[in-house]
Protein backbone atom coordinates (compact mmCIF):
# COMPACT_ATOMS: atom_id res chain seq x y z
CA UNK A 1 0.00 0.00 0.00
CA UNK A 2 1.18 3.50 -0.81
CA UNK A 3 2.72 5.48 2.08
CA UNK A 4 3.40 9.21 1.86
CA UNK A 5 6.52 10.84 3.25
CA UNK A 6 7.24 14.52 3.87
CA UNK A 7 11.05 14.82 3.81
CA UNK A 8 13.10 17.69 5.17
CA UNK A 9 13.96 20.68 2.98
CA UNK A 10 17.07 20.21 0.90
CA UNK A 11 18.37 23.78 0.92
CA UNK A 12 20.38 23.34 4.16
CA UNK A 13 21.90 20.09 2.86
CA UNK A 14 22.75 21.82 -0.42
CA UNK A 15 24.47 24.66 1.45
CA UNK A 16 26.38 22.20 3.60
CA UNK A 17 27.51 20.27 0.50
CA UNK A 18 28.74 23.44 -1.20
CA UNK A 19 30.70 24.41 1.92
CA UNK A 20 32.28 20.96 2.04
CA UNK A 21 33.24 21.22 -1.65
CA UNK A 22 34.91 24.56 -1.01
CA UNK A 23 36.71 23.15 2.02
CA UNK A 24 37.88 20.14 0.01
CA UNK A 25 39.31 22.37 -2.71
CA UNK A 26 41.07 24.54 -0.13
CA UNK A 27 42.52 21.53 1.67
CA UNK A 28 43.78 20.02 -1.59
CA UNK A 29 45.70 23.25 -2.25
CA UNK A 30 47.39 22.85 1.15
CA UNK A 31 48.80 19.37 0.54
CA UNK A 32 52.27 20.86 0.11
CA UNK A 33 52.13 22.20 3.66
CA UNK A 34 51.16 18.90 5.24
CA UNK A 35 49.94 15.58 3.82
CA UNK A 36 47.10 15.39 6.36
CA UNK A 37 45.35 18.20 4.50
CA UNK A 38 45.01 15.87 1.50
CA UNK A 39 43.31 13.25 3.64
CA UNK A 40 40.94 15.83 5.14
CA UNK A 41 40.21 17.20 1.67
CA UNK A 42 39.35 13.70 0.39
CA UNK A 43 37.04 13.12 3.38
CA UNK A 44 35.32 16.50 2.83
CA UNK A 45 34.84 15.70 -0.87
CA UNK A 46 33.35 12.26 -0.13
CA UNK A 47 30.99 13.63 2.51
CA UNK A 48 29.87 16.41 0.11
CA UNK A 49 29.11 13.84 -2.60
CA UNK A 50 27.23 11.75 -0.04
CA UNK A 51 25.01 14.68 0.94
CA UNK A 52 24.50 15.69 -2.70
CA UNK A 53 23.21 12.21 -3.46
CA UNK A 54 20.49 12.70 -0.84
CA UNK A 55 19.16 15.81 -2.60
CA UNK A 56 16.01 15.28 -4.63
CA UNK A 57 14.02 17.65 -6.85
CA UNK A 58 10.35 16.88 -7.43
CA UNK A 59 8.49 18.82 -10.12
CA UNK A 60 4.72 19.52 -10.07
CA UNK A 61 2.60 16.41 -10.76
CA UNK A 62 5.54 14.07 -10.28
CA UNK A 63 6.41 11.72 -7.43
CA UNK A 64 9.39 9.77 -6.16
CA UNK A 65 9.09 6.20 -4.89
CA UNK A 66 11.81 5.55 -2.29
CA UNK A 67 13.42 2.15 -1.84
CA UNK A 68 15.96 1.09 0.78
CA UNK A 69 17.92 -2.01 -0.25
CA UNK A 70 14.89 -3.70 -1.80
CA UNK A 71 12.36 -2.52 0.75
CA UNK A 72 9.68 0.02 -0.08
CA UNK A 73 10.00 3.07 2.19
CA UNK A 74 7.45 5.68 1.07
CA UNK A 75 6.39 7.97 -1.74
CA UNK A 76 7.14 11.69 -1.90
CA UNK A 77 4.52 13.72 -3.80
CA UNK A 78 5.32 17.22 -2.54
CA UNK A 79 7.10 19.56 -4.92
CA UNK A 80 10.43 21.25 -4.32
CA UNK A 81 14.00 20.47 -3.20
CA UNK A 82 14.24 17.83 -0.46
CA UNK A 83 16.85 15.83 1.38
CA UNK A 84 16.40 12.12 2.11
CA UNK A 85 18.63 9.30 3.21
CA UNK A 86 21.41 9.16 0.57
CA UNK A 87 21.21 5.37 0.65
CA UNK A 88 17.66 5.45 -0.69
CA UNK A 89 17.11 4.65 -4.36
CA UNK A 90 14.22 6.45 -6.02
CA UNK A 91 11.95 5.92 -9.00
CA UNK A 92 10.42 8.91 -10.73
CA UNK A 93 6.73 8.58 -11.68
CA UNK A 94 4.50 11.07 -13.47
CA UNK A 95 1.12 11.81 -11.91
CA UNK A 96 -0.14 13.72 -14.94
CA UNK A 97 -3.18 12.63 -16.94
CA UNK A 98 -2.36 10.70 -20.11
CA UNK A 99 -4.34 10.25 -23.33
CA UNK A 100 -4.32 6.82 -24.90
CA UNK A 101 -5.60 6.59 -28.47
CA UNK A 102 -6.06 2.89 -29.03
CA UNK A 103 -5.43 1.28 -32.38
CA UNK A 104 -8.35 0.65 -34.70
CA UNK A 105 -9.16 -2.95 -33.86
CA UNK A 106 -10.92 -5.35 -36.20
CA UNK A 107 -13.13 -7.62 -34.10
CA UNK A 108 -16.46 -9.46 -34.29
CA UNK A 109 -19.50 -8.02 -32.55
CA UNK A 110 -22.01 -10.11 -30.59
CA UNK A 111 -23.69 -11.29 -33.81
CA UNK A 112 -20.37 -12.29 -35.41
CA UNK A 113 -20.13 -9.37 -37.85
CA UNK A 114 -16.61 -7.97 -38.38
CA UNK A 115 -16.40 -4.36 -37.19
CA UNK A 116 -13.72 -1.73 -36.62
CA UNK A 117 -13.58 -0.11 -33.21
CA UNK A 118 -11.25 2.28 -31.40
CA UNK A 119 -11.32 4.18 -28.11
CA UNK A 120 -9.81 7.21 -26.38
CA UNK A 121 -8.85 6.64 -22.75
CA UNK A 122 -7.73 9.24 -20.20
CA UNK A 123 -5.74 7.71 -17.32
CA UNK A 124 -3.26 8.61 -14.61
CA UNK A 125 -1.32 6.95 -11.82
CA UNK A 126 -3.28 6.90 -8.57
CA UNK A 127 -1.23 4.49 -6.44
CA UNK A 128 2.52 4.79 -6.98
CA UNK A 129 3.29 1.62 -4.99
CA UNK A 130 1.13 -0.58 -7.24
CA UNK A 131 2.35 1.11 -10.41
CA UNK A 132 5.98 0.50 -9.42
CA UNK A 133 5.91 -2.91 -7.76
CA UNK A 134 2.71 -4.74 -8.70
CA UNK A 135 3.26 -4.79 -12.49
CA UNK A 136 6.32 -5.07 -14.69
CA UNK A 137 5.71 -1.90 -16.69
CA UNK A 138 2.52 0.01 -15.92
CA UNK A 139 2.46 1.83 -19.29
CA UNK A 140 2.62 -1.42 -21.25
CA UNK A 141 0.05 -2.88 -18.84
CA UNK A 142 -2.34 0.00 -19.58
CA UNK A 143 -1.98 -0.45 -23.35
CA UNK A 144 -2.50 -4.21 -23.24
CA UNK A 145 -5.46 -4.18 -20.86
CA UNK A 146 -7.12 -1.30 -22.72
CA UNK A 147 -7.05 -3.28 -25.96
CA UNK A 148 -8.47 -6.30 -24.17
CA UNK A 149 -11.28 -4.20 -22.67
CA UNK A 150 -12.23 -2.73 -26.05
CA UNK A 151 -12.30 -6.20 -27.61
CA UNK A 152 -14.49 -7.47 -24.77
CA UNK A 153 -16.89 -4.56 -25.23
CA UNK A 154 -17.18 -5.13 -28.98
CA UNK A 155 -17.95 -8.83 -28.48
CA UNK A 156 -20.61 -8.17 -25.84
CA UNK A 157 -23.01 -6.08 -27.94
CA UNK A 158 -24.41 -6.02 -31.45
CA UNK A 159 -23.37 -3.21 -33.76
CA UNK A 160 -26.96 -1.99 -34.15
CA UNK A 161 -30.59 -3.09 -33.90
CA UNK A 162 -30.62 -4.40 -37.47
CA UNK A 163 -28.75 -7.47 -36.24
CA UNK A 164 -30.41 -7.84 -32.85
CA UNK A 165 -33.89 -6.29 -32.78
CA UNK A 166 -34.37 -7.10 -29.10
CA UNK A 167 -31.07 -5.59 -27.92
CA UNK A 168 -31.52 -2.89 -25.29
CA UNK A 169 -27.98 -1.57 -25.86
CA UNK A 170 -26.03 -1.51 -29.12
CA UNK A 171 -22.57 -0.18 -29.89
CA UNK A 172 -23.84 2.42 -32.34
CA UNK A 173 -26.78 3.70 -30.30
CA UNK A 174 -25.57 2.94 -26.76
CA UNK A 175 -23.75 6.28 -26.45
CA UNK A 176 -23.08 7.23 -22.82
CA UNK A 177 -24.12 3.79 -21.53
CA UNK A 178 -21.55 2.00 -23.70
CA UNK A 179 -18.84 4.43 -22.58
CA UNK A 180 -19.77 3.82 -18.94
CA UNK A 181 -19.46 0.06 -19.44
CA UNK A 182 -16.05 0.51 -21.07
CA UNK A 183 -14.89 2.79 -18.23
CA UNK A 184 -16.04 0.28 -15.60
CA UNK A 185 -14.28 -2.60 -17.37
CA UNK A 186 -11.05 -0.61 -17.63
CA UNK A 187 -11.22 0.40 -13.96
CA UNK A 188 -11.50 -3.23 -12.89
CA UNK A 189 -8.72 -4.40 -15.21
CA UNK A 190 -6.27 -1.63 -14.26
CA UNK A 191 -6.93 -1.63 -10.50
CA UNK A 192 -3.96 -3.99 -9.78
CA UNK A 193 -1.59 -1.44 -11.33
CA UNK A 194 -2.90 1.55 -9.37
CA UNK A 195 -4.20 3.30 -12.49
CA UNK A 196 -7.22 5.62 -12.33
CA UNK A 197 -9.47 5.94 -15.40
CA UNK A 198 -10.67 9.52 -15.83
CA UNK A 199 -12.60 9.00 -19.04
CA UNK A 200 -13.15 6.32 -21.68
CA UNK A 201 -15.18 6.66 -24.86
CA UNK A 202 -15.55 5.06 -28.27
CA UNK A 203 -13.76 7.20 -30.87
CA UNK A 204 -14.21 5.02 -33.97
CA UNK A 205 -16.94 2.56 -34.89
CA UNK A 206 -17.72 1.14 -38.32
CA UNK A 207 -18.38 -2.09 -40.14
CA UNK A 208 -15.30 -3.76 -41.57
CA UNK A 209 -14.54 -2.93 -45.20
CA UNK A 210 -15.56 -6.34 -46.54
CA UNK A 211 -19.18 -5.98 -45.36
CA UNK A 212 -19.55 -2.20 -45.17
CA UNK A 213 -21.16 -1.95 -48.64
CA UNK A 214 -23.68 -4.71 -48.00
CA UNK A 215 -24.60 -3.31 -44.58
CA UNK A 216 -25.07 0.16 -46.06
CA UNK A 217 -27.48 -1.23 -48.64
CA UNK A 218 -29.33 -3.07 -45.88
CA UNK A 219 -29.63 0.10 -43.81
CA UNK A 220 -30.91 2.01 -46.83
CA UNK A 221 -33.45 -0.70 -47.62
CA UNK A 222 -34.64 -0.71 -44.02
CA UNK A 223 -35.02 3.06 -44.08
CA UNK A 224 -36.97 2.93 -47.34
CA UNK A 225 -39.32 0.24 -46.00
CA UNK A 226 -39.91 2.24 -42.83
CA UNK A 227 -40.62 5.40 -44.82
CA UNK A 228 -43.01 3.57 -47.15
CA UNK A 229 -44.84 2.10 -44.17
CA UNK A 230 -45.44 5.57 -42.77
CA UNK A 231 -46.58 6.86 -46.15
CA UNK A 232 -49.08 4.01 -46.61
CA UNK A 233 -50.44 4.49 -43.08
CA UNK A 234 -50.93 8.18 -43.73
CA UNK A 235 -52.50 7.60 -47.14
CA UNK A 236 -55.02 5.09 -45.75
CA UNK A 237 -56.01 7.59 -43.08
CA UNK A 238 -56.44 10.38 -45.63
CA UNK A 239 -58.56 8.19 -47.94
CA UNK A 240 -60.75 7.12 -45.03
CA UNK A 241 -61.19 10.73 -43.96
CA UNK A 242 -62.08 11.79 -47.54
CA UNK A 243 -64.74 9.11 -47.91
CA UNK A 244 -66.23 9.96 -44.51
CA UNK A 245 -66.39 13.68 -45.31
CA UNK A 246 -68.04 13.08 -48.68
CA UNK A 247 -70.58 10.81 -47.05
CA UNK A 248 -71.34 13.19 -44.16
CA UNK A 249 -71.81 16.23 -46.34
CA UNK A 250 -73.67 14.26 -49.04
CA UNK A 251 -71.65 15.94 -51.76
CA UNK A 252 -71.83 12.93 -54.02
CA UNK A 253 -73.28 9.46 -53.74
CA UNK A 254 -70.75 6.75 -54.51
CA UNK A 255 -71.47 3.09 -54.94
CA UNK A 256 -68.95 0.42 -54.01
CA UNK A 257 -67.43 0.37 -57.50
CA UNK A 258 -66.80 4.15 -57.51
CA UNK A 259 -65.49 4.07 -53.97
CA UNK A 260 -63.00 1.41 -55.03
CA UNK A 261 -61.93 3.52 -58.01
CA UNK A 262 -61.57 6.62 -55.84
CA UNK A 263 -59.53 4.72 -53.25
CA UNK A 264 -57.29 3.36 -56.00
CA UNK A 265 -56.71 6.82 -57.49
CA UNK A 266 -56.02 8.45 -54.13
CA UNK A 267 -53.55 5.72 -53.13
CA UNK A 268 -51.71 6.16 -56.42
CA UNK A 269 -51.49 9.93 -55.89
CA UNK A 270 -50.48 9.74 -52.25
CA UNK A 271 -48.06 6.80 -52.43
CA UNK A 272 -46.54 7.32 -55.85
CA UNK A 273 -42.86 8.28 -56.10
CA UNK A 274 -43.62 10.81 -58.85
CA UNK A 275 -46.19 13.55 -59.11
CA UNK A 276 -49.51 12.34 -60.50
CA UNK A 277 -50.53 13.51 -63.98
CA UNK A 278 -54.18 14.72 -64.01
CA UNK A 279 -56.56 13.25 -66.60
CA UNK A 280 -59.65 15.27 -67.55
CA UNK A 281 -62.85 13.31 -67.95
CA UNK A 282 -65.29 15.12 -70.30
CA UNK A 283 -67.95 12.48 -69.99
CA UNK A 284 -69.75 11.06 -66.98
CA UNK A 285 -68.34 9.19 -64.04
CA UNK A 286 -69.17 5.91 -65.79
CA UNK A 287 -67.28 6.63 -68.99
Amino acid sequence: MEKLLKPMSGYLALLFSVILFICAIFLFTQIAVHSVFGILGAISFIVAIFFMKGLMVINPNYARVLNFFGKYVATVKENGLFFVNPLYSSTRISLRANNLQSQILKVNDKMGNPIEIGAVIVWQVGDTYKATYEVQDYKVYVNTQSEAAVRMLAGSFAYDNLEDEHASITLREGGIKVNEILEKELTERLAPSGIIIREARISHLAYAAEIAGAMLQRQQATAIVAARTKIVEGAVGMVEMALNKLSERQIVELDDEKKAAMVSNLMVVLCGERSAQPVLNTGTLYQ
